[in-house]
């Protein structure tokens, strides 16, 4: 299975970066992993609703310009489909069954996905209602996909 992960901005934090490693690295033996960094745009701290569509068509089209014709995608949305653990790995793997075996998440920049991404989307999750970093979603996503392929082999970690 080939997993991608898009996302927006370059990763910074050295804890972040070693905790993602940490499941890169665990990830190897389920599936191949591919973390693409794709450029932020950058704004000021005030914009105007127009301007932050703009932002987000720009990062947008940056995006779509790594999502393979093939591959299933998730984009990460506050407002999309929650899913538990064992639902989650439950999704992924019935994607491989049915011959959807290149999967990609996306996650958006500060101010979210634009609607060119989220209408490419096959499908929209969230990680709850609580808003997160989006630095830190990277290390949450590769955890729980990390967690999903053990559930699916049916070995020990997730309790």
């Amino acid at each position: 299975m080939n997993i991608k992960i898009i996302t927006v901005g370059k990763l910074k934090e050295k804890y972040l970066k070693q905790g993602i490693a940490e499941y890169t690295k665990r990830l190897g033996s389920y599936c191949k992993l591919q973390i693409i960094e794709v450029n932020d745009e950058k704004a000021p701290e005030t914009l105007s609703e127009k301007e932050m569509e703009m932002v987000k068509d720009k990062e947008g089209e940056r995006i779509l310009a790594k999502v393979a014709d093939q591959s299933y995608v998730f984009a990460l949305a506050i407002n999309g489909k929650q899913y538990d653990s064992v639902d989650f790995s439950k999704k992924i793997d019935q994607l491989g069954i049915t011959g959807k075996s290149d999967i990609t998440f996306i996650i958006g920049g500060s101010l979210g996905l634009s609607k060119a991404v989220l209408q490419r989307a096959n499908e929209e999750i969230s990680f709850g209602k609580l808003t997160f970093p989006h630095q830190l979603m990277r290390l949450v996503l590769v955890e729980q996909v990390y967690r999903g392929f053990r559930i699916m082999k049916g070995e020990p970690y997730h309790k």
